[in-house]
């Protein structure tokens, strides 16, 4: 499997690393003729353009790391070569490279790409310097023009970069007329790539109620790499922040000590006394000032006497900005010094010290100062500036930066191909097949197995297992459905000779019985239609609703079966144990049925029998049996089942009393509801009193 992966992309790596050799012979062409251009990125766009996303990225990438081998600063650049390569994609696919009007699109977009790419970066590295990168001649002469040193680089830069991607897309655009084909037999790939078919794109998009698995694979990746590259980034920059600031304070130090070196301890009080007008005295501050000449990052030198009343000056070199004092005058105590002051007064050594007031952002360094005898006679301080240190972070920052955001595209674009190669694009082949997998006839079922079959993934991991089971899963399919189809009119006709045969069992032991299932069907579609005259519970009284409970009607006594004949057919009154036995016919109907519907599992007017035998004497106000239930917990069917069974019960002889006249029937009905019926279904059987009288005395 690895040897077959690593064959399908030998010849885009080598169609890459074509690429990056053509960069590079580019810079090394304009370098040779002295011309004011790049030529860095023919190859990446010609890769772009025919290759795709990822080989144009890669490409891109490895040329700024190969021209780094002999130009460190142009592995800073690798972003705007990346991001180059992807708009070049986007523009080949979109068709602007096949006409010349089409061609100024990508051109201006690669000289604004790029343009801006380098004038950031050569801000960054270089300072603002109109002198530095190869649009210094040309930005000196703009400037020269009137422009100023920002607008003068600035529109350097992008004439420069305008004319290089002119020169870049053209060459490609020619390019791209003739080798494309003859490439695609060398390299044995296609390498312009047709739309994708509208199925493969309908197959990723259907059915999709949250973030797809590309999505969430990209903010996977995205989200490791960011958290490793900036956990990696801010430990990287403290540990350079800290060696710079090391640097800095052995700078400090070092200046301070040498400051000091250059000093006789013993003038240090003629000094004092006599100023500049002191033997010496100007030879030694010629010394100091040629010592802060050494380094511009040193901001101030002076030397001070610390006493009780403050800083007595001995040397304090002029700058720019500010005059130093004169020797002798006193210089107050810093609030920044105050925790050191003990110190300097004892004539310790202390550790350098950064602080920022007025004077900037400092670091100070303090090297005691001792004459013969030991004693501090004064210190010798050095000003570091600080700015420095902030100016190397942001340009560090920047590289950084830089460098992170072209491997970050080129490691997210890799991932992404490789799951689109072998997690996605397989995914959503076979969601497609089984979509429009066909079952309604023999040869269509073929075709859609054949199908299956024809995707022949070769992952090599999991994906690969999950197509196998798919394809046994496919074929075991259809030799099972031949057979089901073959049972399903049988397993049919099973379900209604047993339902038939069990009301024909209830019917033959009560005479009563026949007459009272039927007229209970009559009755709860009665009431049933009434109902949705009446706008009562019209969610749920489905036109399938009604025909279910009417069809279920006549077994909601079937549970009588378990009732023996002295206690079903007695003529008086039930005693207590008779009652309870007659009672239990409510869960021997719903046990019956429950069996019958393992047997025949898609029949939904079954699971209606079932609520209407187990909960048909359920009562609205929960006194009724067997479950006790109340209200709404006790299923719709039952209780309209329950009107209409205790309705005909009324009216109907029964072998223990005569039936009730009609109207007595009816107002017992009116008593019951809200008690042991459902307020509003008794209502509506109430109002539909001329079509019940019709079926109590005539069906």
């Amino acid at each position: 499997m690895f040897y077959k992966n690593f064959q399908k992309v030998m010849p885009w790596l080598a169609f890459c690393l074509a690429g990056v050799a053509l960069n590079a012979a580019g810079v090394k062409l304009v370098s040779l003729l002295g011309l004011p251009l790049f030529l860095d990125l023919p190859g990446t766009v010609f890769v772009a353009a025919v290759g795709g996303y990822l080989p144009g990225i890669l490409t891109g990438y490895l040329s700024n790391l190969v021209n780094s081998g002999y130009d460190l600063v142009s592995a800073f650049y690798c972003v705007s070569g990346v991001l180059i390569a992807i708009f070049a994609t986007f523009f080949y696919r979109k068709g602007f490279f096949r006409k010349f009007p089409a061609l100024l699109v990508p051109v201006l977009v690669f000289a604004l790409l790029d343009g801006s790419a380098s004038f950031f970066m050569d801000w960054i590295l270089y300072g603002f310097d109109i002198h530095n990168s190869v649009s210094g001649p040309l930005a000196l002469r703009i400037y020269e023009g009137g422009f100023s040193p920002f607008a003068a680089k600035l529109t350097a830069d992008f004439l420069i970069c305008l004319a290089d991607k002119a020169l870049t897309v053209c060459l490609v655009a020619l390019a791209l007329r003739f080798v494309p084909y003859r490439l695609e037999r060398v390299l044995g790939v296609p390498l312009r790539r047709g739309p994708r078919p509208e199925d493969d794109t309908a197959a990723e998009n259907a059915s999709l109620r949250g973030v797809s698995l590309r999505m969430k694979i990209t903010l996977l990746i995205s989200l490791s790499i960011l958290l490793i590259a900036l956990s990696g980034s801010f430990i990287t920059f403290l540990l350079y922040r800290q060696a710079v600031m090391d640097e800095h304070i052995k700078m400090g130090q070092g200046i301070a000590e040498l400051v000091a070196s250059s000093l006789d301890p013993d003038a240090v009080d003629r000094y004092l006394l006599y100023g500049e007008d002191a033997e010496g005295y100007p030879e030694a501050e010629d010394m100091l000032y040629r010592i802060r000449a050494s380094s511009p990052d040193i901001q101030y030198i002076y030397v001070y006497r610390i006493l009780p009343d403050g800083c007595h000056v001995v040397f304090d070199l002029d700058t720019k900005e500010l005059t130093g004092g004169e020797p002798g005058d006193i210089v107050p105590f810093d609030e920044s010094f105050a925790e050191y002051i003990p110190a300097l007064l004892a004539g310790e050594p202390i550790e350098p010290i950064v602080s920022n007031d007025s004077y900037g952002w400092l670091l100070t360094a303090y090297v005691p100062v001792y004459n013969r005898a030991g004693e501090c006679v004064c210190y010798a301080a050095a000003d570091i500036s600080m700015v420095t240190l902030r100016n190397d972070e942001l340009r560090f920052m920047a590289r950084e930066l830089s460098l992170f955001i072209g491997i970050f595209i080129l490691i997210l674009s890799l991932a992404l191909w490789l799951a689109e190669e072998n997690v996605i694009a397989p995914i959503n082949a076979i969601a497609r097949i089984a979509g429009t997998f066909a079952y309604d006839s023999e040869e269509a079922r073929a075709e859609s197995v054949k199908a299956v079959r024809s995707l022949d993934i070769h992952t090599g991991d999991e994906i690969e297992n999950l197509y196998r089971a798919f394809l046994k899963t496919t074929g075991d399919t259809m030799r099972y459905i031949a057979d089901s189809q073959k049972k399903a009119a049988t397993i049919a006709q099973m379900q209604h000779g047993l339902i038939v045969t069990l009301a024909d069992l209830v019917e033959s032991r009560d005479q009563n019985t026949g007459d009272h299932v039927r007229k209970t069907a009559a009755y709860t579609k009665i009431i049933m239609e009434q109902m949705r005259r009446d706008g009562v519970y019209t969610d749920e009284l489905t036109d399938e609703f009604i025909a279910e409970v009417v069809s279920a009607a006549p077994l909601h006594d079937v549970g009588k079966i378990h009732v023996s004949d002295a206690i079903l057919n007695k003529p008086g009154k039930l005693n207590d144990e008779e009652f309870r036995e007659m009672k239990n016919h409510t869960s021997e109907g719903k046990d019956i049925i429950s069996r019958v519907i393992k047997i025949s599992p898609d029949s939904d007017y079954l699971r209606e029998a079932r609520n209407l035998a187990a909960f048909h004497h359920e009562r609205w106000d929960g006194s009724g049996y067997p479950c006790g239930l109340a209200g709404a917990d006790i299923p719709l069917s039952a209780r309209i089942m329950a009107v209409a069974d205790v309705f005909d019960a009324l009216v109907s002889r029964r072998s223990y009393k005569e039936g009730f006249p009609f109207e007595k029937a009816m107002r017992i009905i009116r008593e019951g509801s809200g008690s042991h019926f459902d307020p509003l279904i008794a209502e509506s059987f109430l109002r539909a009193e001329a079509e019940v009288r019709r079926v109590a005395e005539y069906v």
